[in-house]
């Protein structure tokens, strides 16, 4: 009976623990966006694991958050052995990464949350980049370019926007197959210019490569008309 109690007991206590984790897990994921529809997190761990700010399995769930601007439609992300900061945590202050966390996880993008992102720095960002390596005799400034909007269809995407320059604006579409090279190369192919003055890029006339960095590891990237997949690891910093 005494030992019945004692581990009804060491359970509370590790409820009480995993609760707090919990919360205070949801709170610094929330610091991480600007909006979140719906947040869901599961703690996998013992009670010892917890006290000592390990953390061996985490998966969190979310739709519809905004990151940095950009508009992400649902992700699902697990990680593994994360350290933490307990002693601060149970002492109600913010939790904090002690060490680069590896997460593997999947994100769906609409097409229409795609397009509530264009403007962001992040996205048009990426896109400008582009459009310098495309043309490299051109002395674009990014705030002469205009991202109207993007259309995903199969393995193909479509980007319209307005160059603004001394005379009237100009119209331009671009559309790009990307596919991946390796888990941490985009290429991108099949590339079309269209504007209103005419076809400035044949297909297939040119291809351009981009190094996603040695903190991703994509290993699968689909479109379908309407909708981006990706699915991989990439590691969050401190």
């Amino acid at each position: 009976m005494q030992e019945s109690h004692l581990h009804s007991k060491k359970s509370h206590k590790t409820r009480i623990v995993t609760n707090v984790l919990t919360a205070a897990l949801k709170l610094w994921l929330k610091t991480q966006v600007s909006q979140v529809s719906q947040l869901e997190v599961e703690i996998k761990a013992s009670d010892r694991q917890l006290l000592s700010g390990c953390i061996p399995w985490v998966s969190v769930f979310a739709s519809h958050a905004v990151y940095r601007g950009l508009h992400l439609t649902q992700i699902q992300l697990v990680a593994e052995n994360i350290r933490i900061n307990i002693g601060s945590v149970l002492k109600g202050q913010p939790l904090r990464l002690l060490e680069t966390v590896p997460v593997v996880g999947e994100l769906i993008q609409s097409q229409e949350d795609l397009n509530a992102s264009v403007s962001s720095t992040l996205l048009s960002t990426g896109l400008y980049e582009v459009m310098v390596e495309l043309f490299p005799e051109h002395q674009f400034k990014s705030k002469s370019i205009t991202w109207k909007k993007i259309d995903l269809e199969q393995s193909k995407a479509t980007l319209f926007a307005i160059l603004a320059d001394e005379g009237e604006p100009t119209h331009l579409d671009i559309s790009m197959s990307p596919q991946l090279i390796s888990t941490q190369e985009l290429l991108l192919s099949s590339i079309q210019v269209k504007s209103d003055i005419g076809a400035l890029l044949e297909p297939s006339h040119k291809e351009l490569s981009f190094n996603l960095g040695s903190d991703v590891d994509i290993q699968e990237l689909t479109l379908i008309p309407g909708k981006l997949i990706c699915r991989g690891r990439i590691n969050v910093n401190p």
